[in-house]
C-alpha cells in the first residue's frame, strides 16, 4: 500500500529531503567480489556495470558479511580519502569478535558512521526490500495516503482511486484509530503503516472515526499503485501542468511520456518538482531527454576521479514554452533534471533555492538480504556547478514562511490543518504556481501562442 510518509509539520519542505536520503539519484550495483548472479536493472547510463547482486546462499557468516561491506566502501566510495577516517584500520578492526548477523550490521553501521556522509548507510532487510519495492513499484496494503496532524491523529490524506479503501468508504478526513482492533495512540506514523501494509490478499481491519461516528471495515490487502507522477491536468490558460512526485519507481519515465500525451495540444507547460526528493538517475537522464534537442544532461566524477557526462538523445517530445517549480524539497534526480534545463536554456526556474543533494548512491544487496547504499559519485550539472550542499538557486525565488503554509500559500496540495481535502492547483491560492502561470504565459505570448509540441506526441482522453 501506498501510504505516503507525511510529517505533521510539511511547511519545512527539508524534512521531506531527510525522509527518503536513501531515494536519491539511486543506482543499484554489484561488485566483483560477489559470486551471485548479476541481475542487471539499470542499462542505460554507459559505462557503469550496475546490477542488482543476488545470491542463492543460506548460511551467512557475520565476519564475511562485514568484509563484503569493508570493500565496498574500499573500491567504490567517492571520497577515496574516506571523509578523513583511517580505511585501513576498521579492515581487521572486529576480527573473531562478530557473532551473529546482528552483531555483523552493528558493526557495519559503526563502520560506515566513521565515513561522516549521511547517504552511505546500512539497511537491514526489511529497509532494503522496502525500497526495493518502491523501485519495482510494487506496494501491498489497502491504498490511503496517510498524515499525522499537529495532535498527533493518524487520518486519512486520500484514498487511493480503484483500490480497498476507496471501494471500502474511507474518505479523506476519517482518523484511524484502530488496525486489527489494536490502539494506534501514541504509534509514530511509519509504526502504524508497517501494520496496514501486509502480504497481497491477507485481511485487515481499519477502525476509524468521521466526526463522531466510529466505523470498522475489514479489507483484503492488494496491490497498490505507486504513481510518479501525482497529477496532470489543463490549467485555464491552456497550460499544461505535470506534478512529478517521485524519480524512484521504474515507472517514472513512462508516466512522464504518458503525462507529456495528455497535454500534447497546451501552448505551455509547467513541470513542478517541488518536495521531489529524487530517485533512479536513469529517470532523471530519460525525463530531460524528453525535453532537449541537444546538450549535456549531468556529468558525473567517481572515486578515481574521472569524468563522464551523459548528453541528451537528441529526439525531445516536448519543445513548447516551459517553466520547472522547485523548493528546498527538490533534490537529487529533481536537481539534475532542473539543473539540465536551465543550464541547457531549456527552462526557468521558479520557486525556493533546491536541496543541495550532488551526489550519486548505490545500494547494494549483501549475502543476508540487507544492504548498504554507498555514495559513489558527485555530479555536476552541464555548466559544471557543483551544487552539493549549495542548491540550486531559481531564476525567479519566490521564498515562502512558515505563516504561508499556514495560510495555504504554499504548494497546492500541502494542508497543515487536515482539514481541506479539496485541494486543487486552480484554486489561485499557490503563489508559487501563480508566478509560474505569469512567467509561462509571457513566454508563450513571446512565440506567438505556436503549439510546438513534437509531431509524434498525440492528445489522449484521461
Amino acid at each position: 500500500m501506498f501510504e505516503r510518509k507525511l510529517i505533521g509539520k510539511v511547511g519545512i519542505p527539508l524534512l521531506f529531503c531527510l525522509l527518503f536520503f536513501s531515494l536519491q539519484s539511486w543506482l543499484i550495483f554489484g561488485e566483483k567480489h560477489n559470486q551471485g548472479t548479476l541481475l542487471s536493472l539499470d542499462t542505460s547510463y554507459q559505462n557503469t556495470p550496475y546490477a542488482l547482486a543476488q545470491t542463492s546462499r543460506v548460511v551467512v557468516s557475520p565476519q564475511v558479511l562485514y568484509d563484503r561491506a569493508w570493500h565496498l566502501i574500499k573500491e567504490s566510495f567517492y571520497d577515496q580519502k574516506f571523509g578523513g577516517a583511517n580505511w585501513d584500520y576498521w579492515e581487521h578492526h572486529y576480527d573473531n569478535k562478530l557473532k551473529t548477523l546482528e552483531d555483523s550490521h552493528k558493526a557495519i553501521e559503526t563502520m560506515l558512521a566513521s565515513l561522516g556522509d549521511p547517504y552511505t548507510r546500512f539497511l537491514d532487510r526489511d529497509a532494503f526490500d522496502e525500497e526495493k519495492s518502491q523501485i519495482d513499484a510494487h506496494l501491498f496494503g489497502v491504498g490511503m495516503q496517510l498524515g499525522m496532524n499537529k495532535e498527533h491523529r493518524v487520518v486519512v490524506i486520500a484514498p487511493i482511486e480503484g483500490t480497498p479503501a476507496s471501494r471500502a468508504g474511507i474518505h479523506p478526513g476519517d482518523e484511524i484509530v484502530e488496525v486489527d482492533s489494536r490502539p494506534v495512540k501514541g504509534q509514530s506514523l511509519d509504526q502504524v503503516v508497517k501494520q496496514i501494509r501486509g502480504p497481497i490478499s491477507t485481511k485487515v481491519s481499519i477502525t476509524f472515526m468521521r466526526k463522531t461516528d466510529k466505523r470498522k471495515v475489514s479489507m483484503n490487502r492488494a496491490e497498490i499503485p505507486i504513481r510518479a507522477v501525482a497529477d496532470c491536468e489543463i490549467l485555464p490558460g491552456n497550460i499544461g501542468y505535470v506534478r512529478l512526485d517521485s524519480f524512484i519507481s521504474s515507472k517514472a519515465n513512462s508516466e512522464m511520456r504518458a503525462s507529456l500525451k495528455k497535454v500534447a495540444n497546451t501552448d505551455g507547460l509547467i513541470v513542478d518538482l517541488r518536495n521531489n526528493p529524487g530517485g533512479l538517475l536513469a529517470n532523471a537522464i530519460d525525463i530531460a531527454s524528453m525535453f532537449l534537442n541537444d546538450g549535456i544532461i549531468v556529468s558525473t566524477i567517481d572515486a578515481d576521479g574521472y569524468k563522464s557526462s551523459q548528453n541528451t538523445s537528441g529526439n525531445p517530445l516536448c519543445k513548447k514554452p516551459m517553466v520547472v517549480l522547485i523548493n528546498r524539497g527538490s533534490a537529487s534526480a529533481s536537481e539534475i533534471l532542473s539543473g539540465a534545463l536551465r543550464d541547457n536554456g531549456r527552462a526557468k526556474l521558479i520557486g525556493e533555492k533546491s536541496f543541495g543533494k550532488g551526489l550519486v548512491q548505490a545500494i547494494n544487496k549483501l549475502d543476508d538480504n540487507s544492504g548498504i547504499n554507498v555514495t559513489i559519485a558527485r555530479y555536476l550539472t552541464p555548466n559544471d556547478t557543483d551544487i552539493h550542499k549549495i542548491g540550486i538557486v531559481p531564476d525567479y525565488e519566490i521564498t515562502l514562511k512558515d505563516e504561508d503554509y499556514t495560510k495555504g500559500k504554499g504548494p497546492w496540495w500541502i494542508d497543515l490543518s487536515y482539514a481541506n481535502f479539496k485541494h486543487s492547483p486552480t484554486d489561485g491560492r499557490d503563489v508559487q504556481l501563480n508566478k509560474a502561470l505569469e512567467v509561462l504565459k509571457a513566454e508563450v505570448n513571446k512565440k506567438g501562442n505556436i503549439n510546438t509540441t513534437a509531431s509524434a506526441a498525440q492528445t489522449v482522453k484521461n
